[in-house]
């Protein structure tokens, strides 16, 4: 069968179901049936997963002549995906054309939800087309056997890969495929991404560092202009003082109206919590939703989520209040309105929302973004344009994980062993680990056999073991269970199932907040107001609690997101336009803010750099607006805070936000003074963050994670976790041994150096120290809180008052300011 009649099968296939095939599906075929590599860049909802499933199909179709009749059973293909959630669809899509094309071939599911008896079903008889998370990857690869498992293999995609590339999951992806490559050496390597900037780098990233995968390659980018509809949900009136706090629930009649006027409607928020709180405003609201609305995030019980999925598609919901637990993937066609509640602080992942909406080809995505207070309006601005003139982020990958490394040469002692020279030639082509040194890598094969120099005196460091044939094993059966148990690159606090006195799991909360219940307290979770019974092995029992009693919301960890560098350059342009009157309705709307703004102090151009000083009874004030996003800004507060007190004695109170920071003292600074002494100067900045910020106890934090991934510490069994707490004990002994025995240790250097670069944005700091550098510098001696100080002030108030009193204080403040 020549490549020109398998193609005409798919195009007939697509014929039969009233479909016509893009140029970018034709174009994959093509590559893929040519014996290439590759990345497929194209929008949601476009028919990505089809661009791969047919020709992985027609290439065995073509390798077995009769495969209507004959069977060659064996592993032929292996789909990761991101999120179980996705794993379903992904199916659907491959048994269909498996069926249609009348081949026999089986779809299985492999991950976290898969039964041990699918399992062990699949050790024995591997589906033809196996669908997986990297994860469950991984536990394959601890498989004795596995090589055999894998030889047959002739390709592996890698979907979404825009939200694996950047995270440690990435690294792990890497790892992966640089040893399935060796295995099975006629398998093809693709990705998919939809949203990303990068794309080539993307493309390297995944096949390798100057590998033969890489130099067979293409990157196909799919030219459909697919049509995105931005609306702002614009507040009827918006204060001159503004500030944070409503979660935008101000604009919840707005919200109705859009609900009740669109067929399915999905409300995205940030956080777990506010989709909590939405979802109760709505219902207290507007009862009349009860039984067309349902919650859908990450916490919520697995049986529940995918009751939520099928609703949807089924038409049987009108609106879902969720989080990123639904931004990917799931085949949601009904869909027709999406409502971003806050800004979702990345274009990426504003347009991956918004794909959700029209989610097949050539249909229009509508999306309402609903500002949660009224700077964010820029920020809605931003967004408009970003997605009008396809501006997205990019992605930037690890380097040197050496936690993952060390996780995954105990995932390959685990099951075959391994040859540390063939190893250490395939992981110095990821691009991770493109400039690992011998050194480095005779200091890991150190640390897995002897714990490295300074643990070396005890055993339960010692894991791997070299046989005769110098091959590196992991031989105790106990080593073997707790590492196959603690596969993976998420490190999360401890989790608590929620179970009903009287029977039946409703979901997880983390320990921390759980730890703060007392019996009796009632919480909201998954839409129902719950009362604290016990935590009894690892279990938190409630009981469903009264409909009068006032109750909190359940809170977790991580619920701050940070500002891209794209959205944090968008927005310092928007902002800028404001001096030229091209203004945007979002923009327009927020007229009283400028005005006042302008009266107050100024709107700064695009080179100049705005500081405002002012006296309250709180002392004195100033503050800096760099546009940068809130890590960057929290490291940028105690750099010039640091600085300035080296000049003279003096205490600061450090508050900030996504577009500036304050420095509050008792004594006034001379501005002119420290400016002139290289206030804002790119030198010493490593060592300036090290002296202002505790550094240590950062790196110390992000130890913890660094040794859970490694192996140094043990998780627990399930159903019996080691507290959080247990665990930053023994990380904190650990980092402690390190730093005073073991100094050039890599999980130690490892752990400053993701404080520095990931957690404290260095690179970022650096380039907007050089921006202001570059900015003339514009002082303006105010003679009270100016708008753009407000919503600082008042993040800083939140934190010592509760929100009733909070109210009030801003209340009257507004009040003061307004006077002329």
């Amino acid at each position: 069968m020549t490549r020109k009649e398998q193609i005409e099968i798919a195009e007939n296939w697509f014929l039969k179901q009233d479909w016509k095939a893009f140029p970018f599906q034709k174009q994959t075929w093509e590559a893929f049936l040519q014996g290439k590599n590759g990345l497929l860049n194209a929008p949601t909802g476009s028919g990505k997963t089809y661009a791969l499933w047919l020709p992985i199909i027609l290439q065995y179709i073509r390798s077995n002549k009769d495969y209507k009749f004959k069977h060659k059973k064996g592993l032929k293909a292996i789909w990761i995906t991101p999120l179980r959630a996705l794993s379903a669809d992904i199916q659907q899509a491959a048994e269909r054309v498996a069926a249609d094309l009348g081949t026999l071939m089986t779809v299985g599911v492999r991950t976290g939800d898969t039964s041990s008896q699918e399992r062990a079903k699949q050790k024995n008889n591997m589906p033809d087309l196996l669908i997986t998370t990297p994860e469950s990857l991984q536990l394959l690869l601890a498989t004795k056997g596995y090589d055999k498992i894998f030889e047959s293999c002739s390709a592996i995609v890698v979907d979404e890969w825009h939200e694996l590339m950047g995270t440690k999951r990435g690294v792990q992806m890497e790892l992966s495929l640089s040893r399935l490559k060796t295995v099975a050496p006629k398998m093809k390597v693709w990705g998919i991404s939809a949203t990303i900037g990068n794309l080539e780098l993307a493309q390297t990233v995944l096949l390798g560092h100057n590998t033969e995968a890489l130099n067979n390659s293409v990157l196909i980018k799919a030219k459909i202009n697919k049509k995105i509809k931005v609306e702002s949900i614009l507040p009827e009136k918006v204060d001159s003082y503004p500030w944070r706090g409503h979660m935008g629930l101000h604009l919840i009649k707005e919200v109705a109206t859009i609900i009740r006027g669109s067929k399915t409607t999905l409300i995205f928020t940030n956080t777990r919590s506010q989709c909590e709180i939405w979802f109760q405003a709505l219902l207290d609201k507007y009862p009349e939703f009860a039984g067309e609305m349902a919650m859908h995030h990450g916490s919520i019980a697995r049986e529940t989520r995918a009751w939520v999925e099928n609703a949807i598609k089924n038409e049987e919901l009108k609106v879902v209040v969720c989080t990123s637990s639904l931004d990917l993937g799931v085949d949601f066609a009904p869909v027709e309105t999406i409502i971003q509640v806050g800004s979702p602080k990345g274009v990426a992942r504003f347009l991956q929302r918004a794909g959700r909406s029209g989610h097949q080809p050539g249909k229009e995505s509508v999306i309402y973004f609903l500002a949660t207070h009224a700077m964010e309006l820029i920020e809605a601005s931003a967004l408009k344009r970003a997605t009008k003139e396809a501006i997205v982020e990019d992605r930037i990958p690890y380097l040197n994980s050496y936690d993952v490394l060390i996780q995954y040469l105990n995932t390959l002692a685990v099951s075959n062993g391994f040859d540390s020279k063939i190893i250490y030639d395939e992981i110095k082509a990821t691009f991770c680990f493109q400039s690992i040194t011998p050194e480095n890598w005779q200091w890991i094969l150190n640390f897995i056999t002897n714990g490295s120099q300074s643990l070396e005196k005890y055993d339960e460091y010692k894991k791997v073991e070299i046989d005769e044939n110098s091959l590196y094993k992991i031989n105790s059966r106990k080593t073997a269970m707790q590492h196959r148990m603690q596969i993976g690159t998420i490190v999360s606090d401890a989790v608590l199932n929620i179970k009903f006195v009287s029977g039946g799991y409703i979901g997880f909360i983390e320990e921390w907040f759980a730890a703060k219940l007392r019996k009796g307290d009632i919480f909201i979770f998954a839409g129902k107001k719950l009362e604290f019974y016990a935590i009894k092995d690892m279990q938190v029992y409630v009981r469903k609690a009264g409909p009068k009693k006032t109750a909190k919301t359940v809170s977790w960890m991580g619920g701050r997101m940070a500002f891209s560098a794209q959205m944090s350059t968008l927005l310092r342009e928007e902002l800028y336009a404001v001096n030229h009157n091209s203004l945007s309705p979002e923009l327009l709307a927020l007229e009283p803010v400028f005005t006042r703004q302008k009266l107050e102090s100024c709107i700064p151009n695009e080179n100049e750099f705005l500081i405002e000083t002012f006296k309250t009874r709180e002392g004195y004030h100033t503050l800096f607006y760099p546009f940068e996003g809130r890590f960057v800004h929290e490291a940028l507060a105690s750099i010039m805070a640091y600085r300035i007190s080296l000049l003279s004695p003096i205490t600061f109170s450090l508050a900030y936000n996504d577009y500036g920071f304050e420095l509050l003292s008792d004594q006034e600074i001379d501005l002119q003074l420290v400016i002139d002494n290289n206030l804002f100067s790119t030198s010493y900045v490593h060592e300036d963050l090290q002296q202002s910020l505790n550094a240590t106890e950062m790196a110390r934090r992000k130890f913890r994670d660094i040794a859970i991934i490694s192996g140094l510490l043990f998780t627990g069994m399930p159903g019996k976790f080691i507290k959080t707490k247990h665990l930053q004990n023994g990380s904190q002994l650990l980092f402690e041994v390190f730093r005073d025995y073991e100094p050039d240790n890599l999980l130690l250097q490892q752990a400053y150096i993701e404080t520095f670069e990931h957690q404290l944005e260095e690179g970022r700091l650096r380039q907007a120290l050089e921006r202001i550098n570059s900015q003339e510098i514009i002082i303006r001696k105010c003679q009270k809180p100016t708008p753009f100080s407000f919503p600082i002030i008042t993040d800083r108030l939140r934190e010592k008052l509760s929100s009733e009193s909070l109210a009030e204080r801003i209340a009257k403040m507004t009040a003061s300011y307004l006077k002329v």
